[in-house]
């Protein structure tokens, strides 16, 4: 089963961060959540990060706020696919969060999406696997179709 993390700053992120972690069970991928912050924890960060590929995780989808170091830090350190979520803050509305972590330097990239969006980190992540695992592949074309049909059927 492929397997995929999904960390987070702070508890108060996984409101955000949820999303992410239900698309994932839904489509059946193993997932892994745990709070793993970049300022309070940074050597817990490393130690995640440099481990992640050898312990079987396969994506990392990072949720952070504010300064939003956490997805970079962990890509700097890791071979894996990294996604960034930068989530809402109070002041900034997350544009500080989305800004901070869209702004890589060259050779460490973290893939980033809207502010909020953690479930287009984890359809992204699902994506990325499936390359590896038809059956996430099957499923993903399954998920697009049923959009399609969503759509098709709104009436207004």
């Amino acid at each position: 089963m492929p397997k995929v993390a999904v960390i987070m700053g702070s508890s108060s992120d996984y409101e955000v961060m949820k999303a992410a972690i239900d698309t994932l069970n839904e489509f059946g991928v193993d997932v892994i959540s745990k709070v793993v912050s970049a300022h309070r924890t940074p050597e817990f960060m490393m130690q995640f990060a440099k481990e992640a590929a050898s312990s079987g995780i396969e994506a990392i989808i990072a949720g952070a706020g504010g300064a939003a170091h956490l997805p970079g830090m962990v890509a700097a350190m890791t071979p894996l696919p990294v996604i960034g979520v930068p989530v809402p803050t109070k002041n900034l509305g997350g544009m500080d969060s989305l800004l901070s972590i869209v702004q890589m330097p060259s050779g460490v990239p973290v893939a980033t999406v809207a502010i909020g969006n953690s479930k287009n980190a984890a359809l992204l992540a699902i994506r990325i696997l499936s390359i590896k695992y038809p059956d996430l592949m099957a499923k993903m074309s399954e998920f697009m179709e049923s959009e399609k049909q969503r759509v098709l059927q709104e009436k207004i």
